[in-house]
């Protein structure tokens, strides 16, 4: 004990002499640890609040809605049974200003109870009760901002909704249970439930979702506990197993939110850890570097009888203390990223944000970092065990490497396993965990390999006549060369950047650009079957180089798969959305277009048998669904039966209208139901044509919702630019570590650069010479390397589009991977530079002199 004392004494006090050599150390460490801590810490808060706050989000303890149709008087009276209900009416309309400007709105119906819980943020002092009062013989009604400025509304003016005349009283400034209803493509409007009963809107078939919200209170008064909502929500799927209402409670306001929100945290999680894996290899450059520069201590050690062990410990406590500063700088930014979020952004996202201090997430990150540190600086740290004290004084001009011993070897397999180990059971996906450890470790190989061959190559290369050529190629595959470094920092870092880019690029081609002449230009809703006669008339006069396609439409939940119901399947993932809540279900006599059918036959035209049912492919293989199986789904309140058919494979990138699943035309003989039309323009510019076919369409059918693609692209496009500002900021992280490595790696060197100078100078080298050689060496290495990360990045790019994303029309930007391998170019050779070019002036006397 008292020896490995002194040992540790002498380590602390060997860190006297200041950080030299440990400052890319301590940054490589700090931004992956700062990266996983902040956005484990900032996904709690949001998970967090979003319990918190789901009650108020909600609206109430539980929630059941109803698509279609309002509750029948049992149902309203088992709901008021249970507790203080609350009702409110949500759907797509739209609005008119008094000169005839349109606009999709997003209408939410009240009663007078609304809201139940929280407030409604409003532009005036009086409650909103008494704004949605009639005044005049005319209802009054509050809207989003963004409907104000469009319409150019002040209190006191007139706007229509469907067949009605509203008042606008006041601007719409926040809702309390907005993320309860999802995402909205249009300004909101809030209105009472009498006004939207004189609008026109409330025809058999409208889409149009009813929610009772529910206030329980236990005998007390108080709030009811968790497992009495539960009990209710059950009572409630028993007393009315084909009501076909979608439940909600507190505790799960918001199913899909929170699964984005795992997702995404995935995702950032995986890129920290890629920024802690790439400064893994900066751990490793720094520590060789340490290990390098204290070879006269360490021989000093030797030579007074200190044990190769008694290095090592020295060495790694050193190492060790060095990483906890850095872990520690890494956790205190990351504890603190929540609080910048919710300063600087937290008006804009979408729930109550918390920022807090959580203990769990915080030693996550201490776990990655001294694993991390542990995996990359046990080897460069064991092989100055075996070093003789005369090699390690000879060191400078005989560099030999010594074979690693089998327990530093064990140690560095049981810290990797341990690494692995935790990246595993601390991911939400596993599957995805495990991917992304054979993806990186075999990246890592697979660079490794790319610089054995680089080295290869330079050996085997024919002896050119030009001197600097002929040293930069000798610098590639000379003994203790950086090529292996570079390649690896350079490589890891250019195929991170290659991928996101394509992967960005290829995302907002997807929402940004259709397919010229098969993507719709117009989505039209709510056409009840009266109007459909004068409607098509009206498309071929004001539309009549458009191509119209319409088609009977309800909504329809799966409620179960033969004998299972549905919240027992077991669906893949890319099929589980199919599970969530109502889906759009259409009947067809003939095969759909955009449809082709893979399995199974379609039904005659005139068929009257068994309700028949095709559905979509991926889907089917998602659900387990094979041709035969029967399936029950809920419309209108009632449970259908039907057999499935037929499968079909379908595009849906046109965006034109189909459906998961579509029925035989007996299956719903009778049923209320509305259509949905689309206008498909040719190849061109027809701005002003569809702005005024919206505007035209409004005034002649105020109650027909029309959905211009453009628009709803361009609402996607801004939610996706909200995502890619947050990735880019993880990945940028990601990126400055390779950029600390790469800088490291060229750093390390230094030593051998100077005395390669010395010998050169001595020999008559001029300073220009020396600055071509280094020039040509780094666009060598910088080049080589580029092309590899390009390939590699665009082979992953073109896996996760197609593969994870199921994109059909994959496209390679060879401009921004161009560009990016350019950079990756430039970088490589001004990093080399900027690190060597110091080098160049050092004078001769001094370092010859310690040879």
């Amino acid at each position: 004990m008292t020896r490995l004392g002194a040992l540790l004494r002498f380590a602390v006090r060997d860190l006297r002499g200041g950080l030299r050599g440990f400052r890319i150390f301590l940054a490589c460490i700090a931004l992956g640890v700062t990266a996983i801590v902040g956005v484990n810490a900032t996904s709690r808060g949001l998970s967090d609040s979003l319990a918190e706050e789901g009650r108020r989000i909600l609206g109430g303890d539980i929630s059941f809605s109803l698509i279609h149709r309002q509750a029948n008087p049992q149902e309203e009276a088992w709901l008021r049974e249970q507790g203080k209900v609350s009702t409110i009416a949500t759907m797509r309309a739209m609005a008119r200003a008094g000169n005839g400007t349109p606009s999709l709105v997003e209408l939410k119906a009240v009663d007078s109870s609304y809201p139940a819980l929280g407030d409604v943020e409003i532009d005036s002092t009086q409650p909103l009760t008494q704004l949605l009062q009639p005044r005049n013989g005319l209802p009054g009604a509050i809207a989003d901002a963004a409907l104000q400025a469009r319409f150019d509304l002040k209190p006191g003016d007139r706007f229509f909704l469907g067949d009605g005349e509203f008042e606008f009283r006041g601007t719409l400034l926040s809702e309390p249970d907005k993320l309860a209803g999802g995402i909205g493509f249009g300004p909101r409007v809030i209105l009472s439930q009498d006004a939207l009963q004189a609008t026109g809107l409330l025809a058999p078939g409208s889409l149009i979702r009813w929610s009772y919200r529910i206030l329980v209170e236990d005998r007390s008064g108080g709030t009811a506990p968790d497992p009495a909502i539960d009990t209710i929500m059950r009572a409630g799927e028993k007393a009315f197993p084909d009501a076909g209402w979608q439940v909600r409670t507190r505790n799960n306001v918001s199913p899909q939110f929170q699964k984005n929100i795992e997702r995404f945290t995935q995702f950032l999680t995986l890129v920290g850890l890629t920024a802690l894996i790439v400064g893994g290899v900066g751990v490793a450059n720094a520590v060789r570097s340490f290990i390098d520069r204290r070879t006269p201590d360490f021989a000093t050690l030797k030579s007074l009888g200190a044990t190769g062990q008694d290095v090592f410990i020295v060495a790694l406590t050193e190492v060790l203390l060095m990483s906890a500063a850095g872990i520690a700088i890494g956790m205190a930014l990351g504890l603190a990223l929540p609080f910048v979020i919710s300063w600087g952004f937290g008006t804009i996202i979408p729930v109550p944000f918390k920022a807090a201090i959580y203990p769990t997430e915080t030693m996550s990150g201490l776990l990655y970092g001294v694993l991390t540190t542990l995996a990359f600086s046990l080897g460069p740290i064991g092989r100055a065990h075996d070093l003789p004290v005369s090699a390690l004084f000879r060191d400078r001009i005989d560099h030999r490497a010594t074979r690693l011993r089998w327990r530093y070897l064990a140690m560095i397999g049981v810290v990797a396993a341990l690494l692995i180990g935790t990246i595993v059971v601390l991911a939400n996906d596993r599957r995805l965990a495990l991917i992304y450890i054979l993806s990186t470790f075999g990246g890592m190989a697979l660079l490794r390999f790319v610089g054995i061959g680089i080295i290869a190559l330079a050996r085997r290369a024919p002896r050119s006549s030009n001197t600097a050529l002929r040293m930069a190629v000798a610098n590639i595959h000379r003994p203790g060369a950086l090529t292996h470094s570079v390649v690896l920092a350079l490589g890891l870092g250019l195929a991170l950047l290659t991928t996101l880019t394509l992967i960005d690029i290829n995302i907002r081609g997807q929402l940004r650009q259709g397919m010229p002449g098969q993507t719709p230009s117009f989505f039209f809703m709510d056409i009840q079957n009266r109007q459909t006669a004068d409607f098509d008339a009206f498309m071929k006069t004001h539309a009549p180089d458009a191509k119209l396609e319409r088609v009977p439409i309800m909504r329809g939940r799966l409620v179960q798969l033969n004998e299972t119901r549905a919240e027992n399947i077991k669906a893949k993932e890319d099929a589980a959305w199919v599970l969530e809540g109502d889906r759009g279900i259409t009947y067809s006599a003939d095969l759909p277009e955009g449809s082709t059918l893979t399995e199974g036959e379609w039904w005659p035209a005139d068929y009257k048998g068994q309700p028949l049912v095709s559905m979509e492919r991926d889907a089917a293989n998602g659900l387990g669904v094979h041709v035969g199986d029967t399936l029950i789904v809920n419309v209108l309140g009632r449970n259908i039966t039907a057999k499935v058919a037929n499968l079909r494979a379908v595009n849906w990138r046109t965006m034109g209208i189909n459906f998961v699943f579509v029925f035989s035309p007996n299956t719903f003989a009778g049923a209320p139901h509305t259509h949905l039309a689309t206008a498909t323009f040719a190849d061109g510019d027809h701005g002003a044509q569809e702005v005024a076919l919206l505007r035209d369409l409004a005034a002649t059918f105020p109650t027909i919702t029309s959905i211009r693609i453009k628009d709803t692209l361009e609402a996607v496009s801004k939610i996706a630019d909200q995502l890619a500002f947050a990735i880019r900021g993880a990945t940028g992280i990601a990126l400055a570590a390779a950029l600390l490595v790469l800088g490291g790696a060229l750093a390390a060197g230094q030593r051998a650069r100077i005395y390669d100078a010395v010998i050169l100078k001595t020999l008559g080298a001029t300073r220009r010479r020396l600055l071509s050689a280094l020039v040509l060496e780094y666009s060598i290495l910088g080049a080589a390397t580029a092309v590899f990360g390009v390939l590699a990045g665009s082979i992953a790019a073109w896996a996760i589009m197609t593969r994870v994303m199921r994109v059909e029309d994959y496209s390679f930007a060879w401009g921004a991977a161009s560009l990016g391998a350019l950079a990756a170019l430039v970088v490589s050779v001004v990093l080399g530079l900027a690190a060597t070019v110091r080098i160049l002036g050092q004078k001769p006397a001094r370092h010859l002199r310690d040879l």
